[in-house]
């Protein structure tokens, strides 16, 4: 089973009904996505191209472009389009014989790459999937018995705020098992919709294309996110789910100002992609009473979600006042069905609850795969997501970052994420990033980098006292140091390696 074929149960579950677009004018039914994705498909195959790459914003585009490269039985790869025209010309050429569907304000920025099969718009290859190529049947099987279940059907680059960006395999055996895991078919009402914020190169904007789809959802996007254009589209499409990244949400919620957002079909918002601010997410709870919170914890490697944190759990989460189910607000939920958690120290060895160490997962959905690398799982199929974590008495995974982050000041080890957290609830405070700095009598010493409300002052001692008064010590910042912004992803992960470098030179100017 591919994914094509999840597209082929909803073509003949729902028929008539909208999948993709507005419900007023202009949608997509089911029937008439898989008639695209067909001709799609068919204009694929004929390219003779070994890759589908996509750089272009969100839209109805994506989803029959991605289905269609599954039902030709070729890999695509959506890319980061925000990226320079050297990096994005040096990620198509790595993907050889390649045809490239790009946006047209993005046809300049990619064009000049040997070897690729062809370059076309996005808006020019969404007109075309209208008519049926010569020979194509628009009601055939879209998931064709030659294509292989186990073959590769999504490469996405990793962010690379760590490391050179690596290509990330996910097979269509990956991400199936992932939707039949996660997702009940046919489980959403007809008047059901998701709001779209996450770009297609993100693995969640994969992951709410076939879920939602294969649920029977109509799905609407936002190319490009602002904060009231959201909350104006969540009202006037009647949206029941949203999916975003922190980010997005401090957005909403400074957007709305301390005042109820006035959405009342919205039954769902799920957040992941890099952690939340405890007090934005309570802000978020307040603001919207009657939706559902669900935070989605998951990585490329594992084919999106594996850990969630449901709406009953955020409600009992913020109504409680026992500081240990109160904490839950801040974990990533229990693992999703088909797999498996695994807490190891540094030795390897499974460690007991409540006690630290690195995230081990196992399941279907787990690739943990690179093209060109080959795998990282164990022999036992774990694989290392190199992220900090522990579990508590009731299977709350709790991340505290990744490991590469942790700062060992006088042989101690400190996640930064610990630190963030108190000072993220300073009410002088809009954003704090904290990390380690090199130091010769303690190894590294903590440095906070924080950025302040419009309006607001504050003292270094002020906010070195504030952390003392709530955590031991040690865990007190060495420096606290002002900055106007801190640098993030467009997807929300924070860049720390360049806060330290903004830190620097903020210094360098001060002192010249």
């Amino acid at each position: 089973m591919t994914i094509a074929m999840l597209l082929d149960m909803a073509r003949g579950a729902y028929g008539d009904r909208v999948a993709l677009g507005s419900r007023s004018g202009g949608g997509l039914s089911y029937e008439e996505v898989g008639s695209r994705v067909a001709s799609g498909a068919a204009a694929i195959r004929e390219s003779g191209a070994e890759r589908v790459v996509f750089v272009g914003v969100n839209g109805p585009a994506f989803p029959v472009l991605l289905f269609a490269a599954a039902s030709a039985g070729v890999p695509i790869a959506p890319l980061n389009y925000r990226l320079s025209a050297d990096q994005l010309r040096g990620q198509i050429a790595q993907l050889g014989r390649a045809l490239v569907v790009a946006d047209t304000a993005y046809l300049d920025t990619v064009s000049g790459v040997e070897g690729v099969a062809g370059l076309v718009s996005t808006e020019d290859w969404f007109a075309a999937s209208a008519t049926p190529v010569e020979g194509a049947d628009p009601f055939t099987d879209l998931d064709p018995p030659d294509v292989d279940p186990d073959a590769t059907a999504v490469l996405l680059f990793t962010s690379g705020t760590t490391s050179a960006p690596k290509r990330v395999i996910l097979r269509h055996s990956n991400l199936v098992s992932y939707v039949l895991g996660t997702v009940d078919f046919a489980s959403a009402e007809e008047d059901d919709a998701i709001l779209v914020s996450v770009p297609p190169y993100h693995v969640a904007g994969i992951g709410t294309v076939l879920t939602n789809l294969y649920s029977g959802r109509r799905i609407c996007y936002l190319p490009n996110f602002e904060a009231q254009a959201w909350l104006d589209l969540v009202r006037s499409e009647q949206i029941t789910n949203v999916m975003l990244v922190p980010t997005m949400l401090v957005r909403v919620v400074e957007t709305l100002g301390g005042k109820p957002a006035d959405a009342p079909h919205l039954r769902s918002i799920a957040y992941g992609g890099a952690r939340m601010p405890g007090k934005v997410l309570e802000a978020a709870l307040g603001a919207f009473p009657e939706t559902g919170f669900v935070n989605a914890y998951g990585l490329t490697e594992t084919s999106s979600t594996i850990a969630v944190l449901g709406p009953d759990d955020h409600r009992e989460a913020f109504a409680s006042d026992d500081p240990a189910v109160r904490a839950r607000l801040g974990s990533a939920g229990r693992p999703v069905p088909g797999v498996e958690f695994e807490i190891r120290d540094d030795a390897g060895t499974p460690v007991g609850v409540g006690e630290p160490g690195l995230l081990w997962v196992r399941g279907e959905q787990v690739s943990g795969e690179y093209e060109g690398l080959g795998s990282v799982l164990d022999a036992e199929g774990w694989f290392p997501t190199k992220d900090g974590a522990f579990v508590d008495a009731d299977g709350y995974v709790f991340i505290t970052g990744r490991s590469d982050d942790t700062i060992i000041r006088g042989g101690e080890n400190i996640a930064p994420a610990e630190i963030e957290d108190v000072l993220g609830r300073h009410e002088k405070l809009r954003d704090v990033a904290v990390y380690g700095a090199p130091d010769d009598t303690w190894g590294q010493r903590i440095v906070a980098a924080v950025v302040l409300h419009d309006g607001e002052t504050a003292t270094v001692d002020e906010l070195r006292d504030y952390v003392r008064g709530k955590l031991r010590g040690s865990r007190t910042p060495d420096e606290v140091v002002f900055l106007g912004e801190l640098p993030y992803t467009p997807t929300g992960k924070l860049l720390r390696n360049q806060v330290a470098a903004l830190v620097a030179d903020q210094a360098e100017s001060v002192g010249s």
